[in-house]
């Protein structure tokens, strides 16, 4: 099976690009689940652009920056908030809404971490939005063809071509991908002149998540074995406000919006405490908030804090936060009246594939988009909202760069179909959940917000053991989705504790105590 472009992921970063790129040639979408399942679709806040003075890139570079703990790729943050404009018009042009004032100027948000109201939102489902907009554009383009339902298991390049590849071996090229039809069991060998990775997250490596269930890091492992670069993969970042609903997953989001807003956090007694960690106190960078609410909740023996906003006008609260209202309503909290439970869970991960300013990676004709990639622009902490404009202009950038290209690329002929069949083991199969949960077990007790060198050593010590265990099911048995998810969660959660234990600081979203004093 060939296309010109293979897409792997369905988020605002794989669809943006295959909209242009269907300009030039054929593109094809594989996603695992339905398109609509993406972190994309959950995103509540807002995404960013410089819209109105007295706004300027310079503060939005400077905010972006502070965030960033001094580890952002500074061209890449004038990239993004520079073509942010352009790209928020593209937006607009394939359907997506964004909320209006009166008299018709962009309704523009703050969160934390902002100097200026710069965030555009469609009320509290900016994700949504933007996404349903992007499929509907996608769904009617002739030259886009969408696999909902198949999953891709690794990306091809020289290795299936019987050489031998390493991390240092000069010149490897992606030729496209082996792709599993989860309906039919059929593995599929598909070439392309450009493979485009945009898989989304890593959150499900963790217990508590705002991630749907699907971020089980695919994109980062494929590319991480087929022995492209990664970069700041310690840099996880929590987000400090998610409902305390036990037994739910993932993690219901209340978006930072709300504190932009005016809420004010405060302990089960109801005193305000974020005065002594930040003078922007409820509206400090999510790393710090995080912290924060962990080391009191540690200190008290308690699960949750309280995020109040019951002191603005019950209206305005509706008006903006009607996905939030309704969905604590359910639950039997009334947001005009009651305080809301919330409690960090692992939301972002700002590493991943280091790519250029094109989107490409360190493997030919492998570009990886999103939160998949590691762009430099969240350096160790991620600036609120800045996740979806990154999607946008680098699926722009790598656009561009591909249709360049074109014409100087073909199609690698000679890899052979996938031949091993194995078979299907049942116990060792329903042993799948339980190895999951241990994974999310690990990585949330020993590499949380807060995390030790003794933390960092164990996890490593009992991630191994379920790496041999599911590397020796997976080398005799017929892949399945569950299986290759497993596979994937340990190796993003390999590359998180190991680029943590290299890290010998605490800076941003990675606060290591062994550490404490330099951060």
């Amino acid at each position: 099976m060939k296309t010109d472009f293979l897409v792997i992921g369905s988020g605002a970063a794989g669809l943006s690009f295959a909209l242009k790129a269907a300009e030039k040639g054929h593109v094809t979408i594989v996603t695992k689940g339905e398109m609509v399942e993406c972190n994309t679709n959950y995103a509540q806040g807002g995404i960013c652009s410089v819209t109105y003075e007295p706004d300027t890139f310079e503060k939005h570079i400077t905010d972006t920056l502070v965030c960033g703990a001094g580890r952002c790729d500074v061209q890449a943050v004038e990239l993004v908030v520079r073509r942010a404009p352009e790209l928020i018009q593209d937006l607009i042009a394939w359907g997506t809404r964004f909320n209006k004032t009166p008299d018709g100027r962009f309704e523009l948000n703050r969160e934390g971490g902002h100097t200026e109201h710069r965030i555009l939102h469609y009320e509290d489902l900016t994700g949504a939005e933007i996404e349903r907009a992007l499929i509907q554009s996608v769904r009617q383009h002739p030259n886009i063809t969408v696999l909902e339902h198949h999953f891709a298991i690794d990306l091809l390049t020289q290795h299936h071509l019987g050489e031998f590849v390493t991390r240092h071996t000069r010149n490897i090229t992606c030729f496209g991908a082996y792709v599993l039809n989860e309906k039919t069991g059929e593995i599929l060998t598909m070439l392309s002149r450009f493979t485009i990775v945009a898989t989304g997250g890593c959150g499900q490596i963790y217990s508590s998540t705002s991630n749907p269930h699907v971020a089980t890091g695919d994109g980062i492992a494929m590319c991480h074995r087929a022995k492209a670069h990664t970069e700041n993969m310690e840099f996880i970042q929590f987000h400090p406000t998610t409902l305390y609903n036990p037994g739910e997953t993932p993690n219901f989001l209340i978006t930072e919006a709300m504190r932009g807003f005016g809420a004010i956090l405060r302990l089960q007694n109801g005193e305000e405490f974020m005065d002594k960690y930040h003078p922007m106190k409820s509206l400090a960078p999510r790393d710090i908030t995080a912290r924060a609410i962990y080391r009191e909740m540690t200190r008290r023996g308690e699960d949750y804090v309280y995020l109040d906003v019951t002191h603005k006008d019950p209206d305005a609260i509706r008006d903006h936060f009607p996905n939030i209202y309704e969905k604590c309503l359910s639950i039997g909290i009334d947001i005009t009246k009651d305080w809301i439970p919330v409690t960090p869970a692992a939301h972002y991960s700002c590493g991943g594939v280091k790519v250029d300013l094109n989107g490409q990676s360190w493997v030919k004709r492998l570009y990886v988009l999103g939160e998949a990639s590691c762009t430099g622009l969240h350096g160790a902490n991620r600036l609120a909202s800045n996740s979806l404009i990154e999607a946008v202009v680098y699926g722009d950038q790598a656009a561009k760069h591909t249709i360049e290209r074109f014409d100087k690329v073909g199609f690698q002929e000679g890899i052979p179909d996938w031949d091993f069949e194995g078979t299907q083991h049942t116990e060792e199969m329903l042993m799948l959940i339980q190895s999951k949960r241990e994974v999310q077990s690990i990585m949330s007790n020993y590499v949380g917000i807060v995390r030790s060198n003794l933390s960092l050593g164990r996890a490593m010590h009992r991630l191994s053991i379920l790496f041999e265990e599911t590397e020796e099911l997976y080398n005799k048995t017929k892949p399945v989705r569950e299986l290759c998810e497993l596979r994937n969660m340990i190796a993003v959660a390999y590359l998180v504790i190991k680029q943590g234990r290299e890290l010998q600081e605490s800076v941003g979203c990675h606060y290591n105590t062994d550490y404490q004093k330099k951060a």
